[in-house]
């Protein structure tokens, strides 16, 4: 191999002037919508943080143990519950805990709002989700750092960029497992629904949501857990909750206080699995009843 031959082999490719390009252009062109917008989700969100704030911390537990014993029927559940929401309380986390809540809330929502519609369409469409596989991959691959950067950009400090990066981060999940649901449908079923005269819409809300339920639930899992191991890095770009502790103790490698925000967030993963695990356990039932 001579040496024009390696010239054109170390020649870099400039992905990244391409993608700094491009995020240019979109900022340039585009900066008072995405400020406005951001200016707006984020006093959303606010609004939100601030609203859980003014219910007293006692009946705030007291709800989400009553919703969990309505949920699960467990007392076990409601012990661990109270316990660990009153632990939150004592540490004095209490109102990181509650902007954690929102924002882990708010990406699940946006994330079950579109990733359930687009793995419907990848489901009934298998070029799309031939087209997808690779763009999923790559949400998933990509070190989640990497999506704070024009997050910060178009955003600016603040929720709005660690809730769109945590979006961004989180959605392959709720595509994934709706259209393993969906796709995995009986076709028994499906044959003698269109045998009857039912529509494709027909089909879809009576045999292929209701098959799919549990898998679409167990989405919600995933999106709120893999939500929570996205606070402490969308704490890096401004956006409040408890990752905010974790990072300061991390710049003054405070032993102490990492572990107690860290046990804070150990126990809000906990809580809200065991809720929406229970509510996975009836969408199951129900699945089974509509086969």
């Amino acid at each position: 191999m001579d040496a024009d031959d390696l010239g054109v082999l170390t020649e870099k490719i400039p992905i990244g002037k391409w993608i700094a390009s491009a995020v240019e252009f979109i900022k340039d062109h585009l900066f008072h919508e995405l400020r406005a917008f951001s200016e707006s989700v984020g006093w959303l969100l606010d609004a939100c943080a601030d609203f859980l704030g003014l219910i007293p911390p006692l009946l705030f537990v007291a709800l989400v143990a009553g919703l969990a014993y309505w949920l699960h029927r467990s007392i076990a559940l409601v012990i661990g519950v109270v316990i660990g929401l009153l632990l939150v309380l004592n540490l004095g986390y209490w109102e990181e805990m509650l902007y954690t809540v929102v924002l882990v809330s708010a990406s699940t929502f946006v994330c079950m709002l579109v990733g359930v519609p687009i793995g419907i369409a990848a489901a009934h469409r298998p070029w799309l989700y031939r087209a997808l596989r690779p763009v999923l991959d790559l949400m998933q691959t990509i070190p989640p750092f990497v999506y704070l950067i024009p997050a910060l950009t178009f955003f600016g400090l603040g929720l709005v960029p660690g809730l769109i990066a945590t979006v961004v981060f989180v959605i392959p999940a709720p595509i994934r497992l709706t259209h393993l649901g969906i796709s995995s449908a009986p076709r028994p079923l499906l044959e003698a629904g269109r045998a009857f005269g039912a529509s494709d819409l027909q089909l879809l809300l009576k045999v292929e949501l209701p098959h799919a339920m549990p898998n679409i639930m167990q989405g919600i899992t995933q999106s709120i857990m893999l939500s929570l191991s996205m606070v402490v890095i969308a704490a890096l770009v401004g956006a409040p909750g408890i990752g905010v502790p974790v990072v300061r103790a991390l710049t003054t490698v405070n032993v102490g206080q990492g572990f107690e925000a860290g046990l804070v967030i150990v126990i809000v993963a906990i809580v809200l699995d065991r809720i929406v695990k229970q509510s996975r356990k009836r969408a199951r039932r129900r699945g089974t009843t509509a086969r």
